[in-house]
């Protein structure tokens, strides 16, 4: 059964969504001195990425970023994944007594956020974790919300929220639903 697409974040609305969620994580965590970036692999990656980007330019000092993956963290890895593809998580820096903001592209069920929540407390204890989400699409199964939402988007249960936003003109959030049962 093919499935309806619509696209509703271009590529010009994610960079936009970046340059303005860098600045709020600047206000918010006082300056850029004592803060990481950490993306939750795949798509919180390049998004942390893009954002220590903005936030170089604006406070003239890099901002490290670090991956992590959260595979063998899941409370499902067990039974869903029989056979799983771990990919490598990359912190390179003390998170200690840091503020560490954790980036990923949707926020959904907050399982994500809670497993790599885990994850990065093996590195150490931050002085504070942050969550920063492209877009916040509701349906939590666990009671976590991100401290920084580029944007919250209507969703329908059942259906496929995609972002693709690496930083070129394809950057995009698209909803992909399945059109109703004996319909075509």
């Amino acid at each position: 059964m093919a499935r309806d697409e619509h696209t509703v974040l271009d590529a010009e609305a994610i960079a936009r969504i970046v340059r303005r969620v860098a600045v709020e994580v600047v206000e918010r965590t006082r300056g850029a001195e004592h803060l990481a970036l950490v993306g939750v692999r795949r798509g919180g990656v390049p998004i942390a990425q893009r954002l220590a980007e903005e936030i170089g330019r604006a406070e003239g000092r890099q901002v490290p970023v670090g991956a992590v993956d959260i595979t063998l963290y899941r409370d499902d890895a067990a039974v869903a994944l029989p056979d799983p593809k771990v990919g490598p998580s990359d912190i390179d820096f003390d998170i200690g007594g840091r503020d560490l903001v954790l980036v990923d592209d949707v926020l959904h069920t907050g399982r994500t956020v809670r497993a790599a929540i885990d994850h990065l407390l093996d590195y150490g204890r931050p002085r504070r974790i942050w969550l920063a989400v492209l877009a916040d699409r509701g349906g939590r199964e666990l009671p976590v919300a991100a401290d920084f939402v580029g944007r919250v988007l209507e969703v329908p249960e059942g259906a496929i929220l995609d972002v693709f936003a690496d930083g070129g003109e394809d950057d995009r959030a698209v909803v992909r639903t399945a059109p109703p049962e004996g319909g075509s």
